[in-house]
């Protein structure tokens, strides 16, 4: 995949970290000198922070650095090893296209209800999208993840 997708995955990542400490930091502010928490501030922190996990789960996918049993699979004989990587990343791909399937679900369901968050009175359906949309670059990450797990283990 391209270095410019990498890049903004990355600071795509950073952003919505500083975002979030920026937006906590107010509100620690706000709630000592003035003794008045936001009330915002949760509820974005919380959704940012479900965004930020998804897109550090496709750099993790992409870098070949999620949690595996690769002390198991490194010990099989190569043909072994090729099924594993194909089934996990079966798995993970089947995983994460229920996670769409049902974000997609919750969102039309939340814009046929019209709900709102409960601060800001926003569509709920703006924290939810980011669930289906950073899940689908994790499906290409999955894939671009065991190809290169596999052209290692051909080295």
């Amino acid at each position: 995949m391209s270095r410019w997708l990498d890049r903004l995955e990355e600071g795509a990542c950073v952003l919505l970290l500083a975002v979030m400490t920026a937006i906590a930091l107010l509100n620690v502010i706000t709630r000592y000198l003035i003794r008045y928490s936001l009330a915002f501030t949760e509820e974005v922190v919380v959704s940012l922070f479900v965004w930020v996990t998804l897109l550090g789960a496709s750099v993790a996918f992409r870098e070949g650095l999620h949690l595996g049993f690769t002390w198991v699979v490194e010990r099989m004989p190569r043909g072994v090893q090729r099924c594993a990587i194909w089934l996990s990343a079966a798995l993970a791909l089947l995983l994460f296209a229920a996670l769409i399937y049902f974000g997609l679900g919750q969102i039309r369901s939340e814009r046929q209800l019209g709900t709102t968050s409960e601060a800001l009175a926003v569509p709920q359906w703006w924290y939810t999208a980011g669930i289906p949309l950073i899940g689908a670059l994790i499906l290409l990450r999955i894939v671009q993840g065991a190809l290169r797990a596999q052209r290692r283990l051909g080295e």
